[in-house]
């Protein structure tokens, strides 16, 4: 492995153990494997490797907890990584559902001199296009108010949980949708296609082993076509959409 292909693959560790903290799950090398699908050997021996070099501890219950230089690391790459998301949507219109594949190869070479430019082109966001916070912009200058992850939001799956059995539907926000997702532009189309974007109202009704949803306001800078299809997702992926009721 090459030294800048060593780099890329702690960066993408130390995000990866970032976005688990931010989602409210453990992070442990099982999760890694799973969101980053390489084989758990591989991943134990990267752990190791970023242990001896102090970016991060496991710990008795094998959880993995970033160090202080790992922490600044890790929220820097997931900086870049949903800045990059912006410049690609806002600036360069590239179709939504493409942007996170993307932006994962731009988030290891975007320099610290570019990125205090973006923040500046770009209006100084705080969210990326799917409505993820962006962490670390006080590092940059910006001193606006960035919400916690989980602040004020449930998943889509929790909604339609409590709406099982009752024959209600319900009304929602859409305020996240969380990396996982990101990674399958089919599935991201699919989302696109009912309307189900960060700003946007969807009605929810639950469905045998699934979420069933579609779009309730159809405007939006995103996508403007399609919207209001009804789509049905696994309850797993819904447990990746994060919503605020209405």
């Amino acid at each position: 492995m090459s030294h800048s292909e060593l780099i890329d693959t702690t960066e993408m560790y130390l995000r990866t153990v970032y976005e688990l903290e931010e989602e409210g799950i453990v992070p442990l090398r099982a999760r890694i494997a799973e969101r980053l699908q390489q084989s758990g050997p591989t991943v134990s021996q990267t752990v190791a490797r970023m242990e001896r070099d102090g970016l991060l501890t496991v710990q008795g219950d094998r959880h993995l907890e970033l160090s202080p230089k790992g922490r600044v690391l890790a929220t820097r790459v997931m900086r870049k990584h949903r800045l990059a998301e912006r410049l690609l949507v806002d600036v360069i219109g590239l179709d939504w559902e493409l942007v996170h594949v993307e932006a994962c190869r731009w988030e290891h070479v975007i320099s610290d001199d570019v990125e205090r430019r973006l923040v500046q082109i770009l209006g100084e966001p705080t969210t990326s296009p799917y409505g993820n916070p962006i962490p670390g912009l006080d590092e940059l200058g910006v001193t606006g108010n960035v919400e916690d992850f989980l602040e004020g939001v449930e998943s889509l799956d929790q909604v339609a949980t409590s709406l099982a059995g009752t024959g209600d539907d319900t009304k929602v926000v859409v305020r996240r949708i969380s990396e996982p997702l990101q990674k399958s532009p089919e599935l991201m189309e699919v989302l696109r296609r009912a309307g189900a974007l960060p700003g946007q109202v969807i009605t929810v009704i639950p469905a045998q082993g699934g979420v069933r949803l579609s779009g309730v306001d159809a405007a939006g800078p995103v996508a403007d076509d399609g919207q209001g299809e009804t789509a049905e997702i696994s309850v797993t992926d819904a447990g990746h959409i994060f919503v605020k009721r209405i």
